[in-house]
């Protein structure tokens, strides 16, 4: 009897499991048959501006994919911020450039979205290079982990949406590390959509190391260039700082890193460059 037992308990996993994927594509489709509020169209209007940059079928595609994400992503205030509409639709919109012409399905892992009202403090251990531990306090304005969660700042959310052309924006940059996170720890290296035949790993890592080496010399000499000196960390906060700027200043990118450029174009299926 028992063996029975557990057998229909595996029978019924492996429906459930068989069955989210529709049972998801099913809830989307419910989403998708409402409109779009006109007092979202508003928010993204007066908070978003590249939204307006977007072609005219990308800003369609765009408001799709926010009803979904705010549909299914939980944003839950902290410290004592009460979530609005406006904040929800304001975050999901950057999210959700990151996924036009893509699947939503890029991030299936996030389950919530945990926002402050400014710079939040954190604090942990770290091993210095000579083994000695210590504890260090930070404030920051975002953070991803690989457990589905994207920590945020509001006042740091809304000012990136605010100035969409300094290569500064902090939900592009959490939001492409959980990309980045799709298949493990970050490494600056997110995987591609399954039959991606533009990807090629080899020529991402030869061209991603080269622009991340040319930062690391710039770094050294003191120099300030196209990227933010914190880009220089990692290959993973690398790859996020240039989101940052592939979105937000994509011409100069175009210009003085055009491998790059068409490397991330071919990722993100989007070209910015070409936005006015």
């Amino acid at each position: 009897m028992a063996f029975y037992i557990l057998c229909a308990l595996a029978l019924g996993l492996i429906l459930l499991l068989l069955g989210q994927p529709r049972w998801r594509a099913y809830r989307q489709r419910r989403v998708l048959m409402q409109p779009f509020p006109a007092h979202w169209r508003k928010v993204l209007q007066r908070r978003v501006p590249l939204v307006r940059r977007l072609p005219v079928d990308l800003q369609l595609q765009l408001k799709k994919r926010i009803q979904i994400f705010i549909a299914e992503k939980a944003v839950i205030g902290c410290a004592g911020l009460k979530v609005t509409e406006e904040m929800r639709v304001v975050i999901a919109a950057q999210a959700c450039l990151l996924v036009l012409n893509r699947s939503m399905s890029h991030f299936a892992q996030v389950r919530q979205i945990l926002l402050y009202p400014g710079a939040f403090i954190t604090q942990r251990t770290v091993t210095d290079d000579i083994g000695l531990q210590r504890d260090q306090r930070q404030a920051l304005s975002g953070e991803s982990w690989a457990q589905g969660q994207v920590i945020l700042s509001w006042q740091d959310a809304l000012e990136g949406a605010a100035v969409a052309d300094d290569g500064r924006n902090v939900v592009l940059h959490e939001f492409a590390h959980q990309l980045d996170q799709e298949n493990g720890e970050a490494q600056g290296a997110p995987p591609p959509a399954a039959g991606d035949r533009q990807y090629n790993a080899g020529r991402w890592k030869r061209v991603l190391s080269q622009a991340y080496a040319q930062l690391q010399s710039q770094v050294q000499r003191g120099e300030q260039g196209l990227f933010d000196h914190y880009a220089a960390e990692s290959p993973a906060e690398f790859f996020a700082v240039a989101t940052e700027v592939f979105f937000e200043q994509a011409a100069d990118m175009a210009a003085h890193y055009p491998a790059l450029y068409q490397e991330l174009r071919g990722y993100y299926k989007v070209d910015p460059a070409s936005w006015h």
